[in-house]
């Protein structure tokens, strides 16, 4: 009888793998037609005068990819929630989520530079079990699906085998554009002990961009304040199928409730958390 029940559960978890791999390339296909539509809008800086004309120009690139990404992952998962603020954090309702960003690095879409990406990430009872990168200028697909690694177009990742924070590449970045004050001295203070111990500390937006290249291992530790379900869930289980480790800054397991975050290659992450929490 025990055989028996180990051989149904062997199967069903096949089965569920093999269901969200199907996930997974349904999702590709989507994610990739939304970025040839933001593809098509960039080109030189887009003018706005006001903070109303820029929200604007954020919303349109929005909608430009949600309108495509809305119903092709909504027949995939009729059941699934949708979430509508990519700026939102904390933890999720029971069941399946969409947490998607339609352009994340948006702002970088209007301002005629190469930093910005579509994504969309599967999120089951608060873990994400698959998730899709796409980078439109590069043609690039940062792929992962639970328990079956990381890719590049299909190609494995892996992170760096850095052991020596000393010799590292390390990246921030900010989680919203109206921080906290606290949240922004911190933001500073942690840079500064980083300039001091790493080799070279890298400050830009989106996070998503700098987590690709941890699970790459072209950085080897990337770390955030006041984190948003958006840009940090896809990085997470991409750097954690490649090898990486997740926690919050004092290496206490990290979950979209966390209020710090990081991602490192296992051969510097304590020394990374060590001096974010000097």
């Amino acid at each position: 009888m025990s055989e028996t029940l180990q051989t149904t559960d062997v199967a069903e978890v096949a089965t569920a793998v093999a269901s969200d791999a199907y996930l997974l390339d349904e999702t590709v296909s989507a994610v990739r037609v939304a970025g040839s539509a933001l593809l098509e809008r960039f080109g030189g800086v887009v003018s706005h005068q006001s903070r109303e004309e820029l929200m604007r120009g954020l919303a349109a690139n929005d909608d430009t990819a949600l309108d495509i990404l809305r119903p092709r992952l909504t027949s995939l998962r009729p059941e699934a929630g949708w979430v509508e603020d990519e700026l939102d954090g904390g933890a999720l309702p029971p069941g399946e989520w969409w947490v998607v960003d339609p352009a994340e690095g948006n702002v970088n879409h209007l301002h005629g530079l190469p930093d910005w990406a579509v994504t969309a990430t599967l999120v089951r009872e608060n873990q994400p079990v698959l998730t899709v990168v796409h980078l439109p200028l590069t043609g690039e697909t940062y792929t992962a699906l639970a328990g079956a690694g990381a890719h590049l177009d299909g190609r494995p990742l892996r992170v760096s085998p850095a052991a020596d924070l000393g010799l590292g590449i390390v990246a921030t970045s900010q989680a919203r554009p109206d921080e906290d004050e606290a949240v922004v001295r911190r933001v500073g203070s942690s840079i500064t002990a980083m300039l001091l111990d790493a080799l070279v500390v890298r400050t830009s937006v989106p996070a998503t961009l700098h987590l690709v290249n941890v699970a790459a291992g072209r950085i080897d530790a990337f770390w955030q304040f006041a984190g948003a379900r958006a840009d940090l869930l896809p990085g997470a289980l991409l750097v954690t199928e490649a090898g990486g480790r997740i926690t919050d800054i004092e290496g206490r397991p990290w979950t979209p409730q966390s209020e710090t975050f990081l991602a490192a290659t296992p051969g510097i992450h304590t020394q990374a958390a060590a001096t974010l929490s000097r």
